[in-house]
């Protein structure tokens, strides 16, 4: 048994009572003040540098080994909520009505948090190690937000890392990929304008729902038929608005959505061409279109080198039965995707097992997986500062 899995196991307990403290009191984008006092407060007490503040909420902390010299790496987790109603009934249940920790960023919190502690306990390494703990993943861009505040300035670092949880996978299990892990991410709103009128005179009226609906099922033919069948895209409108009464036809029918790629084309593709399809086939209609696509984070794509010492850490690592390389990526989107645009790095899935997946309003991080996932994060150093 390694020694920083001894430190570890002995740091548990008090693993899982910081967790369920964080679970308990979710803070959601930018607000994450309590949090960010807790973690900091933790890592001032261990004589780390702490800077406090980088991306509005954002703490940063330094270590240096002890065999001085050696490249600096930097260990990311985030610490955001999500703007939904918890629905567990457990005693560390989230005590803010409409806030809930459903994606397992107390974990990731934790996890670093712990990390930081045994190696500060053991700082048997060359180099140093920032520990980056980040403000507002869901949506918000926190991770842009911090580099546009310096982050890679302030601490500078050879390479990022960062991991999330896995509810697919078994906990025990882990998987790392040498390319693309988790996909761009992209937001859409479309005002459509008619001429509204009675339900039972349409041809008096430029219908706006019906071309919404023609909308809705055209922008499908950019995946099927603009998209090299080889390559991977999704277009989904996720939100219609439109309409107050029966018999009337309305003003304008407003749409929302989301886009997912991996490829830098395929994403440039998928904007010029729904902008195209969406005037055509509104005009085509008799109606107006406001069209507006945002760009929201790129994709996350790993670099080969340090997947492969991400790979070798946990094919090492005492309480990880299997790994898997490079299995089908997630078209779900995450910032961290900012930090690998800057520096070279790898983003892991670290199983959690459970039988809820991420964003379920009966989701809890799974406690056996705190040691798991600290004792990485103390061998990942220990490898690449050796």
């Amino acid at each position: 048994m390694k020694d920083s899995e001894v430190l570890c196991q002995e740091f548990e307990q008090q693993m899982i009572e910081w967790r369920r403290d964080i679970h308990a009191h979710p803070e959601i984008a930018y607000e994450e003040f309590r949090t960010a006092e807790f973690v900091a407060t933790k890592l001032k007490a261990l004589g780390l540098e702490v800077t406090c503040g980088l991306g509005k909420t954002g703490v940063v902390a330094t270590l240096h080994g002890n065999k001085g010299g050696g490249d600096a790496v930097a260990l990311r987790a985030d610490m955001d909520a999500l703007l939904m109603q918890e629905l567990n009934e457990f005693s560390h249940c989230s005590v803010h009505q409409g806030k809930m920790h459903a994606c397992g960023h107390d974990g990731h919190t934790t996890m670093l948090l712990g990390a930081a502690h045994v190696l500060a306990k053991n700082p048997d390494f060359a180099g140093t190690v920032h520990f980056i703990f980040q403000p507002a993943e869901e949506n918000e861009a926190g991770a842009k937000a911090m580099i546009e505040d310096g982050l890679f300035e302030k601490f500078p670092a050879k390479a990022v890392y960062g991991l999330h949880n896995w509810p697919s996978l078994p906990a025990g299990e882990a998987a790392v990929h040498d390319n693309a892990v988790m996909a761009a991410f992209d937001t859409f709103d479309i005002v459509i304008k008619g001429k509204g009128g009675h339900g039972a005179m349409p041809h008096l009226a430029a219908d706006p729902v019906q071309a919404a609906s023609l909308v809705v099922t055209s922008l499908q033919s950019i995946v099927s038929r603009n998209i090299d069948p080889q390559q991977s895209g999704v277009i989904s409108v996720t939100q219609i608005h439109g309409g107050d009464a029966y018999n009337v036809i309305p003003e304008q029918v407003e749409l929302k959505g989301t886009t997912r790629s991996f490829c830098p084309d395929v994403r440039d593709l998928i904007e010029t061409r729904m902008q195209q399809l969406v005037e055509s086939v509104v005009a085509s209609q008799g109606c107006t279109v406001e069209f507006n696509y945002t760009r929201r984070y790129p994709a996350t794509i790993n670099t080969r080198d340090e997947a492969r010492e991400c790979l070798s850490t946990l094919e090492s690592l005492p309480g990880i039965n299997k790994v898997h390389l490079n299995p089908p990526a997630s078209m779900g989107g995450e910032d961290f995707a900012f930090m690998l645009e800057q520096k070279p790095g790898c983003y892991i899935w670290l199983g959690n097992g459970g039988e809820y997946g991420l964003h379920n309003p009966h989701y809890d991080f799974n406690d056996n997986v705190l040691k798991i996932g600290a004792n990485y994060w103390v061998n990942l150093v220990q490898r690449l500062l050796a």
